[in-house]
C-alpha cells in the first residue's frame, strides 16, 4: 500500500510485496479505500467458518480445569469422551462440540492430555453392564502379559 502511495505501479508493488498477481495488490488499495485503515486487520484466512469463538474456547479449558464430579460426570477423571458430554449437558455449554475440538483447544492452550491422566491398577478394571450396574474384572494373567 506503502509503495502504492509512493507512486509506483500495481506489478511493482506486488512483487515487494512478494506476490506475483497485481490483481491482488489492487483489491488490497480498493479495500483500503473503501474500509480505511480496518482493511489492514487480519481476517478469517477461508475455508470452513469459525464455529467456536474465543469465549467458547475458554469455556472448554475452564470445564477441563474442573475436577469432575463422579455422580453427575460419570467419572472421577476427565477423557475426552466425557469432557464432551459434560460440555454438551451444560447449560452454558456447547451443544455441538466435538472431541476434535476439545483436543485442539487442549493442545493450543499447551496442555497434554496424556501426561495429566491417572490410570487404574494393571489387570484390574470397572466395567459397566447393561443389566446389574458395575462389575471388577481382575486379569490373573496381567503381570506376566506386562513382562
Amino acid at each position: 500500500m506503502l509503495a502504492v502511495a509512493d507512486g509506483q505501479s500495481y506489478l511493482a508493488a506486488a512483487r515487494q510485496a512478494g506476490r506475483c498477481d497485481n490483481d491482488t495488490v489492487a483489491a488490497w488499495v480498493a479495500r483500503f479505500n473503501r474500509e480505511g485503515l480496518a482493511a489492514v486487520m487480519p481476517r478469517h484466512g477461508g475455508g470452513p467458518p469459525i464455529r467456536y469463538s474465543a469465549a467458547a474456547q475458554r469455556r472448554i479449558l475452564e470445564e477441563a480445569q474442573r475436577a469432575p464430579d463422579r455422580a453427575r460426570d460419570g467419572t472421577a477423571i476427565w477423557s475426552l469422551s466425557t469432557l464432551q458430554c459434560a460440555l454438551r449437558r451444560a447449560e452454558d455449554g456447547l451443544p455441538r462440540v466435538s472431541t476434535y475440538t476439545i483436543w485442539q483447544t487442549l493442545h493450543a492452550a499447551g496442555l497434554s492430555w496424556q501426561q495429566s491422566r491417572t490410570w487404574c491398577a494393571t489387570g484390574t478394571a470397572v466395567r459397566k453392564r447393561k443389566q446389574g450396574g458395575a462389575v471388577v474384572v481382575c486379569d490373573p494373567d496381567a503381570v506376566g502379559k506386562k513382562l
